[in-house]
């Protein structure tokens, strides 16, 4: 696997080889970059992997969701992902005390991750209906960012767990 800082500025997309399978590759051209792997089917948990590091993500809670990141083989939350349903996007929340925002579009094509200030970090534009994808885009101000890799695993992940709500609800309006 490729570092991130190895494809700065090459187009990078988010796919979904098989529609079989939860797992995805983030791809600049040929080389992979990173995977997310869900455990199961019907389960929240899914390890990513970059050549930096490895991380478990799992969605916790029933009422007030929210998702925890831990470095793979830890029992100790790295950092916190809570979505304000109601209110203007979602907060992550690392224990270092550093807090990343993120939002998406009316339509989940687009979803975005910045900093505290408001400077954009990271876009997904989101597609797929069988096997589902997103175009990358790192920004400038997310250049040395020793979270990148992180951040771009756990933005793939939240934009997959998305659909799948949204897939699950629409099964919901179909059958009732």
């Amino acid at each position: 696997m490729k570092q991130l800082t190895e494809v700065t500025g090459l187009p990078l997309q988010w796919m979904q080889p098989s529609a079989r399978r939860e797992a995805y590759e983030l791809r600049a051209g040929d080389d992979v970059i990173a995977t997310l792997r869900f455990r199961s089917m019907f389960g929240s948990m899914a390890t990513a992997e970059t050549a930096d590091d490895c991380w478990t993500f799992k969605r916790v809670g029933i009422w007030k969701t929210r998702v925890t990141v831990r470095r793979c083989d830890a029992d100790q939350d790295l950092a916190v992902f809570y979505n304000h349903t109601w209110q203007d996007g979602a907060t992550l929340e690392l224990t270092s005390g550093r807090r990343f925002l993120a939002s998406t579009n009316t339509w989940l094509t687009r979803y975005e991750i910045k900093d505290e200030a408001g400077d954009s970090l990271l876009v997904f534009n989101i597609g797929g209906i069988f096997r589902q994808s997103a175009w990358v885009e790192i920004r400038p101000a997310a250049a040395g960012l020793a979270e990148l890799p992180m951040l771009i695993s756990l933005g793939w992940y939240l934009a997959v767990m998305m659909y799948q709500d949204g897939g699950a609800a629409a099964t919901v309006a179909i059958t009732t």
